[in-house]
């Protein structure tokens, strides 16, 4: 069965692909600097710099700690340059704005991304004022996620209860080390990642992220849990 929402003391937002619909293409513009940068580092073609990155991935979980391992790689320097595109193409959310003001509990981000790349990212969509805290690739010891020990320094350094903590993703399997520790978790769903929601690790789908905290708002506000999706 699906797991319940109760008593919410905290929410965990990944943050590209799910604060914003990947239709914004935001995050198409990183894969593009990350190509590039895999490109000129290693000096490959393009297609190669691709195969690189899914080997990355694959063996390491993300581009960056893959670079990190084999290359001894300064983390900042890949994330300052993938993060260098233009921000400008995410519109103002004033829906996720009111949507997140009527939820009660802490907020949190929880990316793979730099710091200064979420602040942008949260400044564009006009939804700062409502997180506390962003845990980025530097906070997570650049342990990327769905690392399981990325997942315990998150609850370590938040002090986090992961019976009273929501997690919402759009990478399906990064929220399987999140229902390990106990998170209920939400699937933000977005056409890119098609995992079906039929895995136990995936407690409820949204398939419009501020559609679904409306929903979360007003059962919370009602009977104080919410149904699974």
């Amino acid at each position: 069965g699906r797991a319940r929402l109760g008593q919410v003391e905290a929410w965990v937002f990944d943050l590209d692909n799910t604060l914003y619909p990947a239709s914004c293409d935001l995050f198409a513009q990183i894969n593009r600097r990350i190509n590039a940068f895999l490109s000129n580092f290693l000096g490959v073609d393009p297609a190669e710099a691709r195969e690189v990155q899914q080997t990355y991935i694959q063996a390491h979980s993300s581009t960056l700690r893959g670079l990190m391992v084999e290359h001894g790689l300064d983390p900042e320097i890949f994330l300052d340059y993938v993060h260098a595109i233009d921000h400008s193409v995410l519109p103002e959310s004033p829906a996720l704005d009111r949507a997140l003001g009527r939820i009660e509990g802490r907020k949190l981000i929880f990316t793979n991304a730099s710091l200064s790349h979420a602040e942008r990212v949260m400044e564009r969509l006009g939804v700062s004022r409502h997180f506390q805290e962003v845990f980025d690739a530097a906070a997570a010891g650049y342990v990327p996620k769905p690392e399981p020990e990325a997942y315990a320094r998150l609850v370590s350094r938040h002090r986090l209860e992961p019976r009273t903590t929501v997690l919402f993703e759009d990478i399906a399997r990064h929220l399987k080390p999140a229902a390990a520790l106990g998170m209920t978790t939400v699937w933000v769903r977005n056409g890119v990642d098609d995992a079906g929601a039929d895995r136990d690790y995936i407690h409820h789908v949204a398939d419009d992220l501020v559609a679904w905290l409306e929903a979360a708002a007003a059962e919370r506000g009602g009977a104080g849990r919410l149904a699974p999706c």
